[in-house]
């Protein structure tokens, strides 16, 4: 017996009273039919027989009864009353859940609680998340099929997975217990959350991007969202498989990348323009140095040289803060051969096309629009935020001579994200900057199962960028632009 459970032995007692605090949160668990592989012989409080393994649903329903979360806050109240903080801090993570899970066990033993062995584990696992983890969230958390976690209120959380939004069985116990989770995510990383300042964004020590927001703002309760941190990149061969684009627009695309064109990736929230951006990192070449800047780090670039900047927010005194355009400025100096912003949302646009259009040529960057043409008009916006006295003339012949390609990305009805255009910007005429086409995916409906019918299609325009590819050694073959089946291939 390890040294934290003979000093818990020594001060949780099976005689101890019962800590009754109604405020004290507990823990609804998933109806996830766990498996329950036997049941303690002695009849629980109030006479009730444990159920046997073959009980089936009526597990799922105790699961989520009071009575199961009366038992759960008691052991917790134990639990802590009997832990010893400072010596499992000093235990590894690993370690220090296997001791905490042994010492629930015990708990469990000592009392004569109406729980079979498979409502036990339940019980072990969930104390567990609430001592060391995000507690209820935890198994979503861990669930790599999940890329989104909605906390609407208290008792209505949704999840993201393949592209829906599905809704869940988790609960937290009340808006105190959902608000202690938040407050545990932003201390980790130093900042605060209360009335004075009810929004905040972080990060979870996997890099998922989390945002809070508490009353006064939020009507309803505390509100999380968590962007899940994928900790495997999606490759070339992953998109293909999954349809986001065909053969022909990915050799066209990459060989964009390796001819150092500039390119913009736009799309709505969640149509996958950081994946889409990760991969096309893949093809930079590894002797060049690149610099990437973002609000929150999502890019996992596999490069040796590479320089990971990114911003700050302001400090409880409403100092210190970095914004985008700081560093891309900073970035400069700093002799990248690529500069990567991860999204452009305001003034740092301009910066970033004087950079495309001052010798920092293959630079990437993403920002959220409906269609290609209202990118352009978005980076418009955006570079008069700069507060700079620009005409409409200038600004357009500024965007059309520093973006080369505009890769547009969709999210559709069916989950499916789906790269729907590759436009070339070609010029200007007059006032206007003039887009054409190279690939773009074709909607005709949707089919029984409510999946989205369309095909990918080359238009048939050779891009005036294929001579640059040429000039770098890359000559790809005139069939890829020419014929209108090649983009479905």
């Amino acid at each position: 017996m390890t040294d934290l459970m003979d000093r818990f032995a020594r001060k949780a007692r099976p005689d101890e009273p019962e800590l009754a605090s109604p405020d004290e949160p507990s823990w609804n668990v998933p109806g996830s039919g766990a498996a329950d592989r036997g049941a303690p012989s002695s009849r629980g409080p109030g006479g009730r027989t444990p159920r046997s393994s073959d009980s089936g649903g009526d597990g799922d329903e105790f699961a989520t009864s009071p009575e199961f979360q009366e038992i759960k806050g008691r052991l917790h109240r134990k639990l802590l009353e009997g832990l010893n903080l400072a010596l499992l801090g000093q235990r590894n993570r690993d370690e220090a859940e296997e001791e905490v899970a042994a010492l629930v066990r015990r708990l469990l033993a000592q009392e004569n609680t109406p729980l079979n062995l498979g409502e036990r584990e339940q019980v072990v696992e969930q104390l567990v998340h609430e001592i060391f983890g995000l507690g209820p969230l935890e198994p979503l958390l861990k669930d790599p099929s999940i890329s989104d976690i909605l906390v609407n209120r208290h008792d209505q959380v949704y999840i993201e997975r393949d592209g829906k939004l599905v809704p869940t069985d988790i609960k937290f116990k009340n808006d105190r217990h959902l608000l202690q989770v938040i407050d545990r995510i932003v201390s980790a990383v130093g900042r605060r959350i209360d009335d004075s300042s009810p929004m905040v964004d972080a990060r979870l020590e996997d890099g998922s991007r989390v945002n809070a927001i508490i009353p006064p703002l939020a009507l309803d309760g505390p509100h999380i969202s968590i962007r899940k941190f994928r900790q495997d990149i999606l490759s070339a061969e992953d998109l293909l498989r999954n349809e986001t684009l065909t053969e022909a627009m990915l050799e066209f695309v990459q060989a964009a990348v390796k001819a150092r064109l500039n390119i913009l990736i736009s799309g709505g929230t969640g149509s996958g323009k950081t994946t889409f951006l990760n991969m096309l990192s893949e093809s930079i070449p590894h002797t060049e140095r690149i610099v990437t800047i973002e609000d929150s780090a999502e890019l996992q670039l596999r490069q040796p040289h590479v320089v990971r900047l990114e911003t700050r927010p302001p400090n409880i005194e409403g100092e210190g803060a970095v914004g985008q355009r700081q560093l891309v400025i900073n970035s400069l100096r700093m002799r990248p051969d690529r500069i990567i912003v991860g999204e452009v949302r305001g003034a740092e646009a301009l910066d970033m096309l004087q950079a495309m259009n001052t010798g920092h040529d293959g630079s990437l960057t993403t920002l959220h629009a409906n269609a290609p043409r209202d990118a352009l008009a978005r980076l418009e916006t955006m570079i008069q935020m700069a507060g700079l006295s620009f005409g409409e003339a200038a600004m357009r012949r500024q965007v059309a001579s520093a973006i080369d390609l505009v890769i547009h990305l969709s999210r559709h009805s069916d989950g499916r994200r789906r790269v729907v255009s590759v436009a070339e910007i070609v010029g200007m005429e007059g006032e206007v900057i003039t887009m054409q086409d190279i690939f773009r995916f074709e909607r005709r409906g949707l089919d029984p199962e409510g999946r989205v019918v369309g095909a990918f299609r080359a238009s048939g325009i050779r891009p005036r960028a294929a001579e640059q590819l040429q000039s770098v050694g890359i000559d790809l073959e005139e069939t890829l632009f020419t014929d209108l089946r090649s983009g479905s291939r």
